[in-house]
């Protein structure tokens, strides 16, 4: 391949973005694929010489996201990998996620697409690549429409950027690995980066956010997060995420759900099972986009191996189809392709959830038990469960209260989104509420399939926006708990797809905290733990006549389940 080195792209305002150009030698103009992100080019071309990495390697690099170098220029394509500005050899300032407080990633996007397309070395015809961070910022470039910019390849990207770092208003800490370099994930190749709180708050403003967050009880017992709130310069792009744990303006002007109807290219939308908080993203931002689409929702594992490249075979049909003009049959394929956990086996379909969902309910019931029908007694006699968890200073012990089912009679297909609306009555103003639902096979051995997460101040709901199966927060206040009062919480369970089978169980795990250690963040990024509450807090369950806890599970009728097929 021919490789040219730290080209300089000018934009439209001045600045120039650093890019490396891999070229196919000896073939004349080609199509072009474009990647770029904050995490430096440099990291990127170690996929020419480190071998792929799965999770929990000690190797494997999160953000080595641009795409298989070599495979890309074989297959008759440039490859081009440019540093966002203000990071790594690019000039100008990155201001907030994604540059949400500055210039925007999608016009830089639209003018390196219209430079790339005027090279000698290019036929025209520009894609992009790139998982993640990569992934995000094609629905950006893509709805500022630059002319030569013919689809995109949208793997696992972030749509919401509350979504990012805050499940259900409890904080995330992955963010805070890609974004500082912890944990083995390399981070921002920082030049010049700025918050963009920094830029929207007054300094008193500023302040009291960091000032009001130190208050808080989960935060105060965390001494990383306190440490760099007295240093508010140090991390900017984290900070921005410390310091507005609320939904609203600040993150939602501009980003992609905000701006994915203006795409109109081809876009095909891919997001694997156990990214939960990608998989709604992607399902959402696939429905808004305009033009031509694509989705598929791949097998676990959740994270692909790094340097990446799984899916690139896919990816080079989709692009030989509409860069190249070759009919690779895949726009006859279905729009929707689900891969069934458990059946092992793809589902093709039109639209999501699917339309001949049976939504069933399965209620909480005394002796931990999961049932079809609800409990007859009342609270009276049938007790409320609960468990106490007292705060990480004082323990290691993660407490939990779990329901179980019987077995299945027969294989059950369960594909589509999911709900757990409980009663719970606490003691203290607020808590964390983590549900997590496992296939428990004849032996004991769960396998985690979906989970959820609400922060009891964050219970209002979007009535309006909300399904019985897809309840709505719109997390812009919190409301402190009264102590004492039964309360129930409405708690969205993301998307799965998992074939039950005969002999096997559902149960349900309730707790306010998680282990920082369990087998399945062994195969998330770094740094893949919820922030513990920090509130020594008693939790009871209600499920009784009066308080009918329940799932609400989506059901696939045997004609339609691939069990069998």
């Amino acid at each position: 391949m021919i490789i040219k080195k730290n080209v300089r792209i000018p934009m439209r305002d001045g600045v120039r973005i650093a890019a490396d150009i891999y070229l196919p030698e000896g073939t004349g103009q080609v199509p072009a694929l474009l990647a770029l992100s904050p995490y430096g080019k440099e990291l990127q071309a170690q996929a020419l010489t480190l071998p792929p990495q799965a999770r929990p390697s000690v190797l494997w690099n999160g953000a080595i996201e641009a795409g298989d170098i070599r495979a890309v220029v074989d297959r008759g394509y440039a490859h081009i990998i440019a540093d966002v500005r203000g990071t790594g050899g690019s000039e100008g300032e990155l201001c907030g996620n994604y540059d949400s407080g500055g210039h925007g990633e999608g016009k830089d996007i639209y003018d390196i697409v219209e430079w790339m397309a005027e090279q000698p070395w290019c036929d025209g015809n520009v894609g992009m690549i790139g998982i993640s961070y990569f992934a995000t910022v094609q629905i950006l470039g893509a709805a500022e429409n630059p002319p030569h910019l013919k689809a995109i390849f949208v793997n696992g990207g972030h749509f919401d950027l509350y979504e990012l770092c805050y499940h259900g208003g409890v904080m995330w800490m992955m963010p805070r690995a890609s974004r500082e370099g912890r944990g083995g994930d390399s981070g921002v190749a920082v030049r010049n980066v700025t918050s963009k709180s920094s830029k929207v708050y007054t300094p008193e403003q500023f302040q009291q956010r960091i000032q009001e967050r130190l208050n808080d009880p989960d935060i105060a017992h965390w001494s990383d997060l306190v440490h760099l709130l007295h240093y508010p310069d140090r991390h900017e792009l984290w900070m921005d995420y410390l310091l507005n744990p609320l939904d609203g303006p600040f993150w939602q002007e501009g980003h992609c759900l905000d701006v994915a109807h203006k795409v109109t290219i081809p876009a095909y939308f891919q997001v694997k099972w156990g990214r939960g908080w990608t998989v709604d993203g992607s399902i959402e931002c696939f429905n808004r986009v305009n033009g031509f689409k694509k989705l598929d929702i791949q097998p676990l594992p959740p994270m692909q191996e790094r340097p990446f490249h799984e899916s690139h075979e896919e990816m080079f049909r989709w692009y030989d189809y509409w860069l190249k003009g070759i009919d690779t049959g895949i726009v006859d394929e279905p729009t929707i392709n689900v891969f069934v956990e458990g059946a092992r086996e793809w589902r093709g379909e039109v639209e999501w959830p699917l339309p001949h969902t049976k939504w069933t309910d399965y209620y909480l019931r005394p002796r931990h038990k999961l049932s079809a029908k609800p409990e007859p007694l009342s609270s009276q006699y049938a007790h409320p469960d609960g468990f106490y968890q007292a705060p990480a200073t004082v323990t290691s012990t993660t407490e939990s209260v779990k329901w179980q089912s019987g077995e299945f009679l027969e294989d059950t297909e369960m594909t589509g989104p999911a709900a757990l609306y409980v009663h719970v009555e606490i003691d203290t103003d607020d808590t964390n509420l983590i549900a997590k639902l496992y296939d428990v096979d004849p032996s004991g051995k769960r396998r985690l399939v979906t989970s959820g997460y609400l922060k009891a101040s964050h219970r209002e709901l979007d009535e309006a926006k909300s399904k019985p199966w897809q309840p709505h927060h719109p997390h812009t206040r919190a409301e402190p708990v009264p102590a004492g009062e039964i309360i129930e919480y409405a708690i969205r369970m993301y998307p799965f797809s998992m074939l039950f089978k005969a002999g096997h169980r559902i149960e349900l795990e309730l707790s306010c905290n998680e282990s920082i250690d369990e087998a399945n963040a062994k195969l998330l990024p770094p740094d893949s733990y919820h922030l513990p509450s920090g509130r020594a807090t008693t939790h009871k369950i209600y499920r009784d006549a009066e308080y009918k806890s329940r799932l609400v599970l989506p059901v696939i009728p045997k004609p339609f389940s691939v069990a069998g097929d």
